[in-house]
């Protein structure tokens, strides 16, 4: 769920995507290589403008082009009458796979976990203050408390209606950049600034209004890494529109992450166990709901 074999997943978040885990669009290269170890110790997980036309662009605003991608996915009382979501399927780095799940629920709680090659990574936050998570991949096998820096982040990953939607009384900024071409389409691209400052920029579709392209840029040890993120396969779920499938990479040649979401349910009940600390685990875990 932007985030995925590191310490930050939101599979991220356009308006109703699964999350900014986004999930695990956020960004990871191969697992096999010792480069990629010390890339998932980081703490993200998991996206040259294109005749680009300013004319074009006056016949619309930022917040039509937001008002109508909610409109494509169901409109927004469906959206905000979902309490809870589970989704589950499989999420690859490089050649290797395993399950992953998360689960969210009104206001902010979210729990998410991934395994891969017999280590599963646990991400929690319980909605208010606290949060907890672990990085196998890095040694670090047991969850311990989030940092502050971690807590801004895991608050915006489990918002799973998306930065956009009430983009204002959340202090992000949306900005309508143009028109541009994203394959054989015509798509409308928004420049979305976060309040803590980041920057990235969603392409929809202009006769869906379905987003088809993330892009934006992450840290990793110090630097800045531009990811890009596909949205394909929509599927109708409870009244609304979700894609199952992402692609994520540092460029369109390189999409070395890709998410395939088997199940979504909308509305779950929850143990809310779940957004708690989680028991240190002597042996690999098993994704909740599995």
């Amino acid at each position: 769920m932007n985030c995925a074999a590191c310490e930050r997943p939101r599979f991220d978040y356009p308006p109703g995507s699964v999350t900014e885990f986004c999930y695990f669009t956020r960004h990871f290269h191969s697992l096999g290589s010792a480069a990629t170890m010390k890339f998932m110790n980081t703490k993200w997980v998991g996206l040259g403008l294109l005749c680009v036309l300013p004319g074009a662009a006056s016949a619309q605003t930022a917040d039509e082009i937001v008002a109508k991608a909610i409109a494509a996915r169901g409109g927004l009382a469906k959206i905000r009458a979902v309490r809870s979501e589970r989704v589950s399927g499989q999420i690859t780095f490089g050649e290797v796979s395993g399950p992953f799940v998360v689960e969210l629920e009104r206001p902010l709680k979210m729990h998410m976990q991934f395994t891969i090659q017999n280590m599963t990574m646990v991400r929690v936050y319980d909605g208010k203050s606290e949060g907890w998570a672990n990085n196998p991949f890095a040694g670090k096998m047991n969850p311990d408390a989030m940092s502050e820096d971690e807590l801004k982040n895991i608050s915006e990953e489990s918002d799973f209606d998306g930065p956009l939607v009430d983009a204002k009384a959340k202090g992000n900024q949306v900005e309508l950049v143009g028109k541009d071409k994203f394959k054989d389409k015509d798509v409308w691209r928004l420049k979305l600034t976060t309040k803590n400052g980041d920057v990235r920029f969603y392409l929809f579709d202009a006769e869906s209004f379905l987003l088809l392209k993330w892009e934006g840029k992450r840290k990793a040890e110090g630097q800045e890494v531009p990811v890009e993120s596909y949205f394909s396969d929509y599927r109708d779920v409870g009244g609304l529109k979700f894609y199952f499938a992402i692609d994520s990479g540092s460029s369109a040649e390189d999409l070395n992450q890709k998410i395939r979401i088997e199940k979504i349910e909308l509305n779950a009940k929850f143990n809310e166990g779940e957004f708690s600390k989680p028991a240190a685990s002597a042996a690999p875990a098993t994704p909740p709901g599995r």
